[in-house]
């Protein structure tokens, strides 16, 4: 970490769990004037789900153990229009978008980074495991130390120039040594559960959650040759690569194996299935992508790198081939199962993160019907 100390004020996103408070941990051992700001970004269910409660008396108490100042604010209104709408407008689009994504780059590294800010910070931090490393041109995003717990792919949409003014002490350690400094510290986390999901869902059954906003479009079920196979709830409540809640049991004349998602055909309002993991409709050489957001210089000519389609898929072999549009055109060295529309693929260098774009398309079989178009 770089930048001054003393009576430079940090403010560290707090969010309750063993991370974030380790962060602040670390912060105020190098003397800086450290507080914490715990956001709320849903607003509280009464279902038992979401955790915010829980998650700001455990911020609390962590807060006193350090003896910080410990601020709350709600961003449950920008959260719901810059990121939840979002969303439920993929969903009913027939794309399976990643919330976290839009979080990151709207929420927590954009008004809760101007939040803190007029909270008289100059540095705002918090317990992602990532790296922010000074390079000759500034600002650079890097794979945390921990590579089973790197979230640089859930930061790769962020601003470079607001990464720039972001302390992630942890990306330095290993999850582990991030607990024994919690429990060696006194902080009342130490041992806590790491949270899982996002939470507007959290563990709460998804199609179930997505059902309160979204209508159900049923529709027929098909395999690639036109075969009636069954029902579907609508197009929204599944995603690519998906075996669970198909309701397909066995069918006469066909092997005994599992069936998995193929394809949503929208126009016919279809969902296509096919049977065995890696059927070939499940696999794509390339992938056609949005606007690519870059952290680094943007390039014009085709040159190979590492790709993930998905979180923590490991590091792919791939040909970034940019457009005149500002979009790619990415070719795998080896085909990859369920790159799915909505997703986002993020490119690497060793371990610098290059940025990311949202997936449009995949390509399976060319002479399937069901395949997307040419990329």
């Amino acid at each position: 970490m770089s930048g001054g100390r003393g009576s430079e004020r940090v403010i560290v996103g707090l969010s309750g769990g063993v991370d974030s408070a380790v962060a602040a941990l670390l912060l105020k051992e190098e003397g800086r004037d450290v507080h914490g700001l715990f956001m709320s970004n849903w607003e509280e269910d009464d279902d038992g789900y979401c955790t915010a409660a829980q998650d700001f008396q455990d911020a609390r108490s962590v807060a006193r153990e350090l003896a910080i100042p410990l601020h709350r604010v709600s961003f449950a209104p920008e959260y719901r229009e810059r990121v939840f709408q979002h969303f439920l407008s993929e969903h009913r689009a027939g794309r399976t978008p990643n919330p976290d994504v839009l979080c990151n780059r709207e929420i927590k590294f954009g008004v809760a980074l101007r939040y803190a800010r007029r909270l008289g910070a100059t540095r705002f931090a918090t317990g992602h495991y990532a790296r922010i490393i000074q390079g000759p041109s500034g600002a650079e995003l890097h794979k945390a130390r921990d590579a089973a717990k790197d979230q640089s792919y859930f930061l790769h949409a962020v601003a470079i120039e607001h990464l720039g003014r972001t302390l992630m002490p942890v990306g330095e350690l290993e999850k582990g040594a991030v607990r024994e400094r919690a429990r060696h510290a006194g902080l009342p986390v130490f041992d806590k559960p790491d949270s899982t999901g996002i939470c507007f869902v959290g563990e709460r059954p998804f199609r179930e959650f997505l059902g309160r906003f979204l209508a159900d479009r049923p529709g027929p079920i098909e395999s690639p040759e036109g075969e009636r196979l069954g029902t579907h709830r609508g197009l929204a409540f599944y995603t690519l690569g998906q075996r669970e809640g198909l309701g397909i049991g066995g069918r006469p004349g066909r092997a005994e194996l599992p069936w998995f998602v193929a394809c949503k055909d929208a126009a016919r309002n279809t969902l296509i299935v096919v049977q065995g993991h890696d059927h070939p409709l499940l696999l794509s050489s390339a992938l056609a992508t949005g606007p690519m957001h870059w952290l680094s210089a943007a390039r014009l000519e085709p040159f190979p790198c590492t790709v993930k389609v998905r979180y923590r898929q490991a590091d792919q072999p791939a040909r970034l081939e940019p457009r005149a549009d500002g979009t790619l055109r990415i070719r795998f060295e080896k085909p990859q199962r369920a790159v799915t529309p909505g997703q986002y693929v993020v490119a690497y260098e060793g371990d610098r993160c290059l940025g990311g774009a949202v997936i449009v398309a995949g390509n399976s079989d060319p002479k399937s019907l069901s395949a997307p178009e040419p990329i």
